[in-house]
């Protein structure tokens, strides 16, 4: 195939990052030229992958003092002001430089306008869950609330015009729910109502990448007791009282890996054993290979990622889709969902011992495992990402 030139346009979060650089390192090896917009605080990311990074300015919230809305549609609005933000940077740098192709994260809200713009398919590289036949039905009442909320009607407001100062009438939600081509980076097992997702949805599945599947920065304990990672992401780990209820439950008999995040320091849980280890951020994968169970809050990359290594999950799911990721795992027969205000140095304890102890969790883990790697990975997406060149 020739050489093109394919736009990836993704957002300046790390867990909306991570999923597509397997993928776009391996464009980049069979020769394509890869333009990768994305917020500069995570240049540093995409760039081993090869490709051209564009940078631009963001106003995601980031580091120590970083919050999230609480407020769904407020949450969503962070993504979208940003991508209003950065289009005329966009329109203005691909106008002299136009792509063959156009893939982009689901927070890549600009993406589809250019798009249309150019004349090129836009291709959703999906890191979570994708609707299915019915789901406006399905979901109505979660999203009823949200849609007819202030900040859910401004929101709607805000994006209709935006789409119509660019020649879409479109209806805002049905833009964002329902894209025209995806390539799913999820497993199958972790999709609601799989049998009734279209078919212009392709499930190329979990693709890691090559370079943090290789990262042997960590490295496992010789004292042989079991491996307990704890994490809770980039957005959602201010967790003091958790942290500290595993070094209670756990110091004594298991080893304790934790990515405390930047609002959570080792010196607030005070003295501790060389069973426990902390750090601000981990290389996960290395980690995950070691373990033996995972305490996390269920975002979509991280029970992907237990899934491929095997490793039995106790989720404690903050907020969007980490509720619906948490009880995903225990249906699957692969976790336990620990809610937040029951969580205590015992339930964790007890939740752990189950999930790490059951011969029937570790059997089913291995079927998904199997079936999970089988999905294709890293070059069976790019075979998709190139299909539609």
């Amino acid at each position: 195939m020739l050489r093109k030139h394919i736009v990836m346009v993704g957002c300046t979060a790390p867990s909306h990052v991570y999923p597509s650089l397997g993928v776009i390192g391996e464009l980049v090896r069979r020769g394509h030229r890869v333009s990768y917009v994305v917020g500069a605080p995570l240049a540093a990311l995409v760039a081993p992958t090869g490709a051209d990074v564009v940078e631009h300015p963001t106003t995601f919230p980031l580091g120590e003092a970083a919050v999230w809305p609480d407020d769904p549609a407020e949450a969503m609005r962070v993504f979208l002001d940003e991508a209003i933000a950065i289009h005329p940077q966009l329109i203005a740098r691909f106008d002299k430089d136009r792509p063959d192709l156009v893939v982009y994260d689901i927070g890549g809200l600009g993406a589809p306008l250019l798009g249309e713009r150019y004349g090129v398919p836009a291709v959703q590289l999906s890191p979570t869950l994708v609707a299915w036949e019915g789901y406006d039905e399905d979901m109505a009442s979660v999203m009823e609330p949200i849609k007819t909320s202030p900040s859910g009607v401004d929101y709607a407001a805000t994006y209709a015009a935006w789409l119509a100062s660019h020649g879409i009438s479109a209806d805002p939600w049905e833009w964002i729910g329902h894209p025209s081509r995806v390539l799913s980076l999820i497993p199958r097992a972790m999709q609601p109502h799989a049998d009734r997702v279209g078919s212009h949805v392709r499930f190329v599945g979990p693709c890691l990448d090559p370079a943090r599947l290789a990262d042997r920065s960590w490295t496992p304990p010789s004292s042989g007791r079991p491996v307990l990672l704890v994490s809770f992401g980039t957005a959602f780990n201010d967790q003091l009282p958790v942290y500290r209820d595993c070094v209670a439950a756990f110091a004594a008999d298991w080893h304790v890996v934790m990515s405390l995040g930047k609002h959570v320091s080792a010196s607030d849980l005070g003295p501790l054993p060389d069973s426990v280890e902390v750090y601000e951020s981990v290389p996960q994968l290395a980690v995950l290979e070691a373990a033996s169970a995972f305490i996390t809050h269920a975002g979509m990359g991280g029970a992907t990622e237990a899934l491929w290594f095997g490793v039995p999950t106790v989720a404690i799911p903050q907020a969007a889709d980490q509720f619906g990721n948490a009880a995903q795992l225990e249906a699957l027969g692969v976790g336990r969902h620990l809610p937040a205000e029951s969580v205590t140095a015992a339930s964790l304890r007890e939740a752990v011992e189950e999930v790490s102890s059951s011969a029937s969790v570790a059997a089913r883990l291995a079927e998904l495992k199997a079936e999970i790697r089988g999905h294709g990975g890293v070059s069976f997406a790019a075979d998709a990402v190139e299909s539609y060149l």
